[in-house]
């Protein structure tokens, strides 16, 4: 935080004092009393001057100097802050189907499943991108926002954590998923749109098939980066056998062919995340593609000032009248 002026300028009015003081000294004061003859006032000549003028004077000069600093309108400004916007809005849209119990990824040194390991690398997407509004929303056999469009990133990730599986009836719906996500940005004024779908199965639930749900996409100006969730061949479903964690290996199932028409029909491109490294540098890519010109808006934070100046001007003025007609009364 630095101390600044709003109209410095008005603080060339400051260089004037010198000369008024000046031009008033020159002056001198109108005489107090009227004499016919010096001799008549011999007796008193040699009495000491009273300070009390000169000090009741440059009390009332620094208020003239504190009114002058008041109009320059001083304040505290906090350092500016640069917003940027991005122009990118972007709606992720996640399968919660019961295969995405399947822990076929590592993360941090230990197996976890494959909506864990989405939401890892979505949050540390969503870290990238301050600048973009992102909204979610889940699927399963029926789609549901999970979380509007916002810049409000802390929000979307508590949003993030509260993905559960088995909320939602099972099924992948992947018509519905992308279609739920691209009516998202439909009125939206967006330099660009994107749909993020992330799903490791194939469309097996609602009423809108996937092709459909692309062409809508790309009627609105919609472009999708698909995803396909897994490892390739067999994967970890973990079960429960008389309440210990077991395994049973179950066959990964991804409609490759789909998600990459779906991905080619808006624009985007689609993607095998088939490990953990992998599900990352997808999202990195992402990142780096959906890169556009910003809006650069530069705001500063002031504390203003000019009230408490003007006060301790105007309390030096009413000290000055206070004293002159007090203590360092003079006559007449």
């Amino acid at each position: 935080m630095i101390f600044t002026f709003a109209y410095p300028y008005l603080l060339l009015l400051l260089l004037l004092l010198p000369a008024l003081a000046w031009l008033k000294g020159k002056q001198g004061r109108p005489a107090a009393f009227m004499y016919s003859s010096t001799q008549l006032v011999a007796g008193v000549s040699s009495k000491t001057r009273s300070r009390a003028g000169k000090f009741l004077a440059a009390l009332r000069w620094l208020a003239l100097i504190m009114f002058i600093i008041a109009l320059a309108q001083p304040r505290f400004t906090r350092s500016e802050a640069t917003i940027r916007a991005s122009g990118v809005d972007i709606v992720v849209a996640i399968d919660l189907s019961g295969s995405m119990e399947s822990e076929d990824f590592e993360l941090s040194g230990e197996r976890v499943n494959r909506l864990t390991m989405a939401k890892s690398v979505l949050k540390k997407f969503v870290e990238k991108r301050p600048n973009d509004r992102i909204g979610l929303v889940a699927f399963a056999g029926k789609a549901y926002i999970a979380c509007p469009l916002t810049l409000d990133h802390d929000f979307l990730e508590q949003n993030i954590d509260r993905l559960m599986l088995h909320q939602i009836e099972d099924g992948t719906a992947i018509g519905s998923g992308l279609s739920g996500a691209a009516n998202r940005l439909r009125d939206l004024k967006a330099k660009s749109k994107i749909v993020i779908l992330m799903t490791d199965g194939q469309n097996n639930a609602g009423k809108i098939s996937p092709l459909t749900a692309a062409e809508a996409a790309k009627a609105l100006g919609v472009k999708v980066y698909t995803i396909g969730i897994g490892t390739r061949g067999q994967a970890p479903m973990p079960v429960n056998v008389f309440g210990q964690k077991r395994y049973q290996m179950v066959q990964v199932d991804i409609d490759e062919e789909t998600l990459t028409k779906i991905a080619t029909e808006t624009g985007g491109k689609y993607y095998r995340a088939d490990n953990a490294e992998r599900f990352k540098d997808i999202y990195d890519e992402i990142d780096q593609l959906e890169k556009t010109e910003v809006d650069v808006k530069k705001f500063t934070e002031h504390r203003e000032l000019f009230q408490i100046v003007v006060a301790f001007g105007l309390a030096v003025l009413l000290a000055e009248l206070g004293l002159k007609h007090t203590v360092m009364r003079r006559l007449p």
